[in-house]
């Protein structure tokens, strides 16, 4: 034991003098974390590096799209580490990071008023997670209620208030400190005239905070709207939502230590050795529904690209891929070829939610007609767009303003492109010889060749557009995120891809379609429509009275503003996941495109 001993002191030593400055006073038992997953990352590096080895790990007889409505694996085994293989990630902190992988991973370590239901099949619903229930809401739904649960505690053994929930939601509203994150918070509880600046700038003597959030108690927790919002839920299932202890928070580096909630606790933080999480002895099952918190620890290695990632999958080195974008197109190839079929049956196939799109500024000549709009979506033929995006098992052609995963839609038609139809609008609109425009598009690979595409299709009835690729780092920001920027460069197309944060039918259509909505940066509502007659329907889906009605009310939403012409949908993304050899438990998360990292186990 002596010479095991001297080893593990000597990796100690060595591991003490890489981490960063602020991690360096750490206590024996996180170096100690780090140190336990040395091999294993070596093991990972070593998979992505292309090396041929395999881990000899037992090879599971799940049929393919077994997580998809059921359980891949289903098993109660505890013990062992799951191993996870990300991208980059954006921010630890819940109140920063805007990747839905990355709130995947929070859910180890941060808990929510309500969440997202680990049972199959219903993983687009909340579920009560600190609170009771799913909150009570007003008759006029500007105010909602929740009752956090007993024996709820922070890492610390501290328990868990409503003051802490308070505080964590009010750390969105310091723009200057707590940056990146989603902020649907401050546009439902902030009040224009006096606006709050957040907990760090906080100058009232009283100090109590954010006026539209009451804490009556240690357990009540009053929200007041400024409008209704039927999605408010949502929102306080996002991580931004979950509690921060005022003392414990540093601000800016929060990131670095946040405190955990969840059944685990992060115990490292290292560029080479990846986030280690452990359990955390304070989280209790008895108040936890939803996590079953199988796997002793979980190590997420970062910063490696998708075919490094899908190396460390298929080899048998990594169990979970936390981006949720699916395998990359060289291997979808290898699934699909003659060798591929022991693959196949590790593979659970969805749509992702996000909906490629033409949007045909209603400000920009001739857009602003609209026949000559109508020419535009009778020339596209969606089969053939659908081939130069990888085919049916990378996209689903789509007609409707509304994913596929949500019920209740519209019916789809599967149009096909009608040369005749888009002449006659041509003539309509005064352009019986077609027209010139400018087709804006993010400067990716295949969002350029998507956009040539279109525009040889275009070019069949006369229609000319001049593909013009930008920035992919400003295009949603400020290119096309700008309305005058579009009107002034003439952006008669835009091509773009929008995704939902929330499995609703308001989340998808409100930002694309509300004319309240266009805003000057960042704007979202990319065909700039601004129609009084959607803007009342919109009203009226919010204000129905139960789901039955709400969805057909934003059914109507949807069928109005096709009827526009402003929005082409074109085609929603399929994501192809695939299972580690090891993962057991294996539940897809339809918000999250990935399996659910609180419910997954290992052999």
């Amino acid at each position: 034991m002596g010479a095991e001993h001297q080893a593990v002191e000597k990796t100690l030593e060595r591991l003490g003098s890489r981490l960063p400055t602020w991690a360096r006073g750490w206590p024996r038992r996180r170096v100690l974390a780090v140190a336990a997953v040395v091999v294993l990352v070596v093991a990972i590096s070593v998979s992505c590096s292309g090396s041929s080895g395999r881990v000899d790990v037992p090879v599971l007889e799940d049929a393919a799209d077994a997580g998809v409505e059921g359980v891949r694996s289903p098993s109660t085994q505890t013990g062992g580490t799951l191993r996870v293989v990300s991208p980059e990630i954006d921010s630890l902190d819940p109140q920063r990071s805007y990747l839905p992988g990355v709130w995947n991973l929070m859910r180890l370590y941060t808990r929510t008023l309500v969440t997202y239901s680990s049972e199959p099949g219903s993983t687009g619903e909340l579920v009560p997670d600190l609170a009771t229930d799913l909150g009570t809401v007003s008759e006029d739904g500007l105010s909602w209620t929740f009752t956090l649960r007993e024996g709820v505690r922070f890492e610390n053994g501290r328990p868990i208030t409503s003051r802490d929930v308070k505080y964590g939601i009010e750390r969105s509203f310091a723009s200057d400190v707590v940056v990146g994150g989603p902020t649907y918070v401050v546009d439902l509880l902030d009040d224009p005239g006096n606006p709050y600046a957040g907990p760090y700038r906080d100058e009232a003597t009283d100090k109590l905070g954010l006026a539209a959030i009451a804490t009556p108690d240690d357990r009540t927790i009053v929200f007041t709207l400024r409008a209704a919002q039927p999605d408010f839920r949502f929102v306080m299932a996002l991580p931004s939502s979950s509690p921060v202890p005022a003392e414990a928070d540093t601000g800016a580096a929060y990131g670095r230590d946040p405190i955990s909630s969840g059944p685990y606790a992060i115990t490292s933080i290292d560029r080479a050795t990846g986030i280690v999480l452990e359990r955390n002895p304070e989280w209790d099952e008895k108040t936890d529904a939803v996590r079953t918190a199988l796997a002793d620890r979980v190590v997420v290695r970062t910063g490696l690209t998708g075919v490094e990632r899908d190396q460390a999958i298929l080899a048998g080195s990594a169990d979970i891929d936390l981006s949720g974008t699916g395998v990359q197109p060289a291997t979808t190839a290898r699934l699909t070829g003659d060798d591929g079929e022991a693959l196949r049956d590790r593979v659970d196939e969805m749509t992702s939610g996000a909906v490629r799109l033409l949007a045909l500024p209603t400000d920009v000549a001739p857009m602003d007609n609209a026949d000559c709009r109508a020419a535009v979506g009778a020339a596209i033929d969606r089969k053939a767009l659908q081939q130069l995006l990888g085919g049916a098992g990378v996209a689903v052609r789509t007609s409707q303003l509304w994913p596929r995963a949500l019920p209740g839609g519209p019916k789809e038609s599967d149009p096909r492109a009608d040369p005749a139809a888009a002449r006659a609008s041509l003539q309509a609109c005064g352009k019986p010889d077609g027209f010139s425009t400018v087709l804006a598009v993010a400067d990716a690979p295949a969002s350029v060749g998507l956009a040539q595409g279109i525009a040889d299709q275009l070019a069949e009835v006369g229609i000319r557009a001049d593909v013009r690729p930008l920035d992919a780092a400003t295009f949603y920001a400020t290119d096309v995120g700008d309305p005058g920027n579009v009107t002034k460069n003439g952006y008669g197309l835009v091509l773009a891809t929008w995704t939902p944060d929330f499995p609703t039918p308001s989340s998808f259509l409100v930002p694309l379609v509300d004319g309240r909505s266009i805003r000057s940066v960042g704007n979202t509502n990319y065909a700039g429509l601004d129609a009084p007659a959607i803007n009342k329907a919109i009203d009226a889906a919010r204000a129905a009275g139960d789901a039955g009605a709400a969805q057909a009310a934003w059914r109507e939403v949807a069928t109005a503003a096709k009827r526009t012409s402003a929005y082409l949908p074109l085609a929603e993304t399929r994501v192809q996941l695939v299972a580690g050899q090891r993962l057991r438990n294996g539940l897809v998360m339809q918000p999250y495109s990935g399996y659910d990292l609180a419910t997954a186990g290992v052999r």
